[in-house]
């Protein structure tokens, strides 16, 4: 009998069994792909490292920026992409150590839930039996492709971020069906190495939920490099490798690219795996859960993007842990309220908490401070010309930190800090009594306490 079964090898399944097997729980993993999910294989990973070599170029670029000069700055895209290959294949082979380390049973194939029996439930995969007293659920999400009249007589000119990955030549020219994060940051990385970039957005504003004044400021920044911005346009049909939408106005235009990027979002998985065998509620084509991960059957829980709710990696991971911690005896509840939030574009985005225009919605009392990223001196050092912002709200009452939103490098590195803050309910003072080191950009949190006149 094992103890704990999950289905789904990401970052919510992986970091699950390898908590669950350092505490001596017997676990089976499935993953009927490769280890570490979308995250490590489609998604975060793959894409940060183009990221970076494209930074690298930008460096290279504009180094006499720094009074360095790189005489006629050039790139290989092949070995951009072989190198991006590499780091996969690295982090998985990690990924698959940690498994073994820990005493984890990964089994590669596709899991098929049979129901559940008086021993426990019932899995069956690769023509194998195994019997679980618990259940996790980590299917994860995939690319949302909507029924756009066109888009598959397209063919392969329409791409989402798998296929995207795997091209074996830089398009000359890209157009962005919207503006989230992955279509940002994938329009980042082409934009960079001088590829024609345009965007298509439903929403009057790109990064929907994410600070709407930082939105706006890198917009602008991308507008100046170069990228076309449509938005409030919805896409109406796809010729060839032609997108064709109507504005706010309701006027008609379109965009052409030797390549079509479909990123308008991602779905639950949830059909294939036999989950209908046990009753598990859905909404939304998601699974419900409650805050410790539960669903509505017994034993049966699941984490990440399954769940519908925080399709983030580092959400996934923390609600598998969830899992694990109460499963080992040690009460435990997913918690929201800090989430950070990162594009990775150059420069980048980070928040966490309270947006200013949800605290408005939902009638919270707030005071704000704004400052520029140039308060830290660091970050006048080593970004030459570079902007950003850092924004801080606070409860009016009582001071306690609700919300910050950073743009500018490397504030990726730098929101867990805020994340802390907001999860610890410390106070402005008591965060103004902390030592930050200098010169660092981190600075920046210390400059905005005292500018807030606490």
């Amino acid at each position: 009998m094992i103890d704990l079964a999950i289905i789904g090898g990401g970052p919510g399944g992986y970091v699950a069994a390898e908590r669950a097997g350092a505490k001596g729980l017997s676990v089976v993993l499935f993953e009927k792909r490769e280890l570490g999910g979308v995250c490590l294989n489609e998604g975060c990973i793959p894409t940060k490292t183009l990221l970076y070599s494209a930074k690298v170029f930008d460096y290279a670029k504009h180094g006499d920026k720094y009074g360095i000069n790189v005489a006629d700055a050039s790139f290989d895209f092949g070995k951009i992409m072989v190198r991006k290959d590499k780091v996969v294949k690295k982090l998985i082979a990690g990924v698959g150590a940690k498994m073994k380390a820990h005493k984890v049973t990964v089994v590669k194939g596709e899991a098929m839930i049979k129901g559940r029996s008086s021993a426990g439930i019932e899995i069956s995969c690769d023509g194998e039996d195994f019997c679980a007293r618990n259940l996790l659920l980590c299917t994860g999400s995939e690319a949302f492709v909507p029924p756009i009249p066109g888009v598959r007589e397209a063919g392969d000119i329409v791409v989402t971020n798998r296929e995207i990955l795997s091209l074996k030549e830089q398009p000359k020219s890209l157009v962005i069906i919207g503006g989230g994060v992955i279509g940002m940051e994938f329009a980042s990385f082409f934009n960079s190495l001088g590829t024609e970039v345009t965007v298509v957005e439903m929403l009057p504003e790109i990064l929907g939920g994410l600070d709407s004044e930082i939105s706006k400021m890198l917009r602008e920044m991308y507008s100046k490099k170069g990228i076309t911005f449509n938005l409030s346009c919805k896409v109406t049909e796809i010729k060839g490798n032609e997108v064709v939408y109507v504005n706010a106005e309701g006027v008609q235009a379109s965009a052409k690219g030797e390549k079509i990027l479909m990123s308008v979002g991602r779905r639950a998985v949830t059909q294939g795996f036999g989950l209908e065998n046990l009753g598990v509620e859905t909404e939304r084509n998601a699974i419900r859960v409650d805050s410790k991960m539960r669903t509505n059957v017994p034993n049966v829980f699941a984490a990440g993007d399954v769940t519908g709710f925080s399709m983030l990696a580092h959400t996934a991971s923390r609600e598998g842990e969830v899992v694990v911690n109460n499963l080992t005896g040690r009460p435990d509840v997913m918690r929201y309220n800090a989430i950070p939030g990162v594009v990775y574009t150059n420069p980048e985005v980070a928040g966490t908490g309270l947006t200013e225009e949800q605290a408005k919605k939902e009638g919270i009392a707030y005071k704000i401070v704004r400052l520029p990223m140039s308060y830290a001196g660091r970050f006048i050092a080593e970004n030459e010309g570079g902007s950003g912002i850092c924004k801080v709200l606070a409860g009016e009452k009582y001071g306690e930190v609700l919300g910050v939103h950073l743009l500018g490098n490397p504030c990726s590195e730098m929101i867990y800090g805020a994340c802390l803050a907001i999860e610890q309910e410390m106070t402005l003072k008591e965060m103004e009594e902390v030592v930050f080191p200098h010169p660092t950009v981190s600075e920046i949190f210390k400059e905005a306490i005292f500018a807030m006149d606490i």
